[in-house]
């Protein structure tokens, strides 16, 4: 989803999240990618400004409010991305494919591309999905 910085004020306010210098940071780290970040990426990007407890809060409050969803890539690292405007406090819908380019190493929400239905057996009940795809991105394509 991409947004301008004149519209994080009111993303944050939409949410009820009282808007501070550290999460207006945040928030326009990821207003200006097209892919998913780590909190190492986010500590490395802020430099010294926050500290890790910091960091680790506002990600964890923005996908407690629908902000930020998490996306998981095949190392194990947790990394998150920008929620589309449909992404609530109690409702996260991010049934997309995430792509990881191995050249790049960027993970990138494929927001039109959504995950297959797979009927599951009796007794079973979905609570997330996540599909991950590597290859190599237009990008690094190109």
């Amino acid at each position: 989803m991409a947004v301008s910085s004149t519209q994080l004020p009111e993303l944050l306010k939409r949410r009820g999240i009282r808007q501070t210098r550290s999460r207006m940071d945040i928030l326009e780290k990821f207003a200006h990618i097209d892919h998913a970040l780590s909190q190492p990426d986010l500590e490395k990007s802020l430099g010294r400004a926050y500290d890790r407890v910091t960091i680790y809060r506002t990600l964890t409050l923005y996908v407690e409010k629908g902000l930020l969803h998490q996306v998981l890539d095949d190392s194990g690292a947790m990394k998150y991305a920008l929620c589309n405007h449909e992404c609530g406090t109690d409702d996260h819908h991010h049934d997309h494919i995430h792509f990881k380019c191995d050249d790049c190493g960027q993970t990138t929400c494929l927001e039109n591309v959504h995950i297959p239905q797979v009927n599951l057996p009796n007794g079973f009940k979905v609570r997330e999905k996540n599909l991950l795809m590597m290859g190599v991105c237009e990008n690094c394509s190109a």
